[in-house]
Formats: C-alpha cells, structure tokens, sequence
C-alpha cells in the first residue's frame, strides 16, 4: 500500500483530496497551516514552505507526494518583489522538498503546477498542448515553470519519478474569486452584460482533478510526464454563465453586450486582468492524458457546476 503526504491539506483542492483518499482508507499524512477549523485535518502544521523547511521527520515510509501547496496567484499582489517571493516558495521551497523526498526514498513526486505555465490566453480553436511552447506572463506562471523544470532535472538526477499537472481555472464547492462571483450572481438572478461572448476556456471541476491526481499516484505511465487536464468541454463565458444559473436552480438574465464595448469599458475601469478572463480564450488539449492513462473526465461540466452549489458558498 501506498503511503502518501499531501502538502496543502487545508486548501480548496486539497481538502476534496483528502477527503477523496480518506474514503478509500489509504494511508495519508497531511501537512499544511493549522488553524481552529482544522485541527483534525492536518498531521503536520507548516507555516511556510521554503528553502529551510524541515520535511525528514515525517517522510519515512512515504512512498508518494502530492505537492498542492504554493504561494498562489493574486489579481492584485503588493509584495514589493513578487517574482522572489514567488521563487522562494514555489521553487526553492519546492526543490527543498523534493531533494529531501528524494533522499528519503520516495518514489513519486506529484507536482501541481498550472495552465500559466503555457501562458494567459489562445487563439480559438488552437489550444495549448505539452507540446506548446512554455511563455507564462506574471510571476506566478514563471515561478511554476522553473519549479517544473527543475523538478524534472532532478528527476533524472536520483531516479526519483516526479509527475507534473497543468489545470486551468479550478472550479468546484467552496470556491473562491471571481468564480465565485459569477455564482453569487447566477443564484441571484442578477442581469449581466455577458449574452454575446463568443469565446472558448477550458476549466476543471475540482472533483475530476482529484481523479487525474488519484490516477497519478500508481499509474506506470505517469513517471516524468507533463499532463494537461480540464473538463473536456469548453465553454463560452455567456454558455457558463447560463448553466451556472441553471445549476442554481435560477432564471439566466443575460444581456447582449458587445464583447469589444465590454472589453473597452473594463480596461477603462482598470479591469483589464478581467476583461481577459471574461472575453479571452484559454482552451487546453487534454488529449496526452487521455491517451497515456487511459483518463476520462470522470463528471461532466453541468454535474461539476451542479455541486458547487451543493454546500454553502
């Protein structure tokens, strides 16, 4: 039986991991921020993960990691130097993982990166594969890439097997941003200007990035691989805002507003981070991971939009 360590226990994606792995009673060592809220969650409290974190005293045995945790992505970010902020915790802070998993004999290294890695946005009909050639735009996406690359060097390094994961916009219950914006407003029935976007984005519902890790954990074909991952369907911000309503059990107010007059009017406001989630594309081929695991989206974008209306948002 395997034993695995999951880093970033108590965030979105990891507590549905766990809970994922605790109902197939596999052995798991959580480690994570401890707060009040989840004193029985967490085995191992780490505050911050970087060059200097002490990982030995909890890696004997440990077959697999699944490293979730990251200094993640922000609209808005005021470090004064966010790219080393950034570095230290997503590469320095993953490499000294890794080296001392490595040294400890573990044998896989599941690392989730993410889509930035590729870069912000594709032309229609043209989506990023493995193939494509990595150009992230901010800090986050730079940091991620570095982290995989040299991740992958030490792979080869001490035969230490390292997986790498790319997911777009991660969606699912207790979801937080401006996903979570677009429900709050979906629920309510509020009238959106967002009846004539035309565009193509790929997204994950959290439950079948669950499944892609799970997958990974064992699978031979997994070793030093880069896999892409998503629902299989992409949408149009005007089809997801409409099928977000109909998950909620709510009537779609959807006003036809000119994507250019939109895009024109966010950037004016200072919005143009926004206007690019909402009227850009971003289309990933999951078709490797498909095809080298023998994968398939285990639940479909309506029954992933469905459950995150299933719990209090």
């Amino acid at each position: 039986m395997n034993k695995l360590l999951i880093t970033g226990g108590t965030g979105f994606v990891g507590h549905r991991l766990l809970q994922q792995l605790n109902s197939r009673s596999v052995s798991v060592i959580s480690a994570g921020r401890q707060s009040k809220e989840n004193t029985k969650v967490i085995d191992y409290v780490v505050d911050e993960i970087d060059r200097s974190t002490a990982w030995l005293p909890i890696l004997t045995g440990v077959n697999v990691i699944i490293h979730l945790a990251a200094r993640v992505h922000v609209m808005q970010d005021e470090h004064h130097n966010p790219l080393k902020a950034f570095r230290e915790t997503n590469v320095k802070g993953t490499i000294n993982l890794a080296r001392q998993a490595a040294s400890a004999g573990v044998k896989r290294f599941i690392f989730v990166s993410s889509i930035k890695v590729n870069g912000e946005q594709t032309l229609s009909g043209r989506p990023y594969t493995t193939d494509s050639a990595a150009m992230p735009q901010d800090a986050y996406g730079i940091s991620k890439y570095e982290a995989e690359q040299q991740l992958l060097a030490l792979a080869k390094e001490t035969g230490m097997e390292v997986v790498v994961i790319r997911p777009p916009l991660v969606y699912g219950p207790g979801v937080k941003g401006n996903f979570a914006s677009l429900m709050k407003w979906a629920r309510a029935g509020i009238p959106l200007p967002l009846g004539a976007i035309h565009n193509r984005r790929s997204l994950v519902a959290v439950d079948n990035l669950v499944s892609l890790m799970i997958t990974c954990i064992d699978h031979p074909f997994a070793a030093n691989q880069i896999f892409l991952v998503s629902d299989g369907e992409d949408m149009s911000t005007s089809d997801l805002s409409r099928r977000l309503a109909k998950a909620a059990g709510a009537s779609s107010r959807l006003i036809p507003v000119p994507a250019g007059l939109l895009k024109v009017g966010l950037t004016v406001l200072g919005k143009r981070m926004i206007a690019q989630r909402l009227l850009g594309s971003l289309q990933v081929d999951i078709s490797k991971t498909r095809e080298v695991l023998g994968w398939t989206p285990p639940i479909s974008v309506d029954e992933g939009l469905r459950r995150c209306f299933s719990v209090k948002d």
